[in-house]
C-alpha cells in the first residue's frame, strides 16, 4: 500500500487533515462577499483567479467557537467532482506522506457534531490528527 499525502491545518486545538489530491491550493484570506440566505457557515464568496468560490467558515460548519481572523488564518481551496469551495482555517501546517495502515477508524463518539465529517484518525508519534470526509463536508452547499 501506498503513503497518502495530508495537508494538515489546525482548528482551535485540534489538528486536520485532508488528502492533498483534494487540496487546490492555499490562500492568505481574500475579500469575501457575503451573500444572504446562505447556511451560517457560509461566510460568502470569493473571486479566486476568475473563479466565483464558496467560503465556508469550517469552525462554524463544526460548531466550533468562532475567532477573529489572524495572520497564520488561511483558506483551503479544495475540490471535489465538479465543486470548488474555500475552507477557512486557523492555520495551515503542513504536509505528510502517512502509511495507509496508520489510519484509524473514526473512534465511537457520541454528540460530537463533526463526527459525521471524520473520515478516520491518524496517529503519528504524539500527534493525533482527524482525517475529513469532504464530501460530508459538502454536502449541503
Amino acid at each position: 500500500m501506498e503513503d497518502l499525502k495530508l495537508i494538515v491545518f489546525q482548528l482551535v486545538d485540534k489538528e486536520y487533515a485532508i488528502p492533498v489530491n483534494q487540496v487546490r491550493s492555499i490562500e492568505k484570506l481574500p475579500y469575501i462577499t457575503r451573500v444572504p440566505g446562505t447556511p451560517s457557515y457560509v461566510m460568502g464568496v470569493t473571486n479566486l483567479r476568475g473563479v466565483v468560490t464558496p467560503i465556508i467558515d469550517l469552525r462554524s460548519r463544526f460548531d466550533l467557537p468562532s475567532s477573529d481572523s489572524t495572520e497564520s488564518t488561511r483558506v483551503i481551496i479544495v475540490g471535489l467532482e465538479d465543486k470548488e469551495v474555500g475552507l477557512i482555517v486557523d492555520s495551515a501546517n503542513d504536509v505528510l506522506d502517512v502509511a495507509r495502515e496508520m489510519i484509524e477508524p473514526p473512534p465511537e463518539v457520541v454528540g460530537i457534531v463533526e463526527a459525521e465529517y471524520i473520515g478516520g484518525v491518524v496517529r503519528q508519534s504524539k500527534r493525533l490528527m482527524i482525517l475529513l470526509h469532504l464530501d460530508k463536508i459538502l454536502q449541503s452547499i
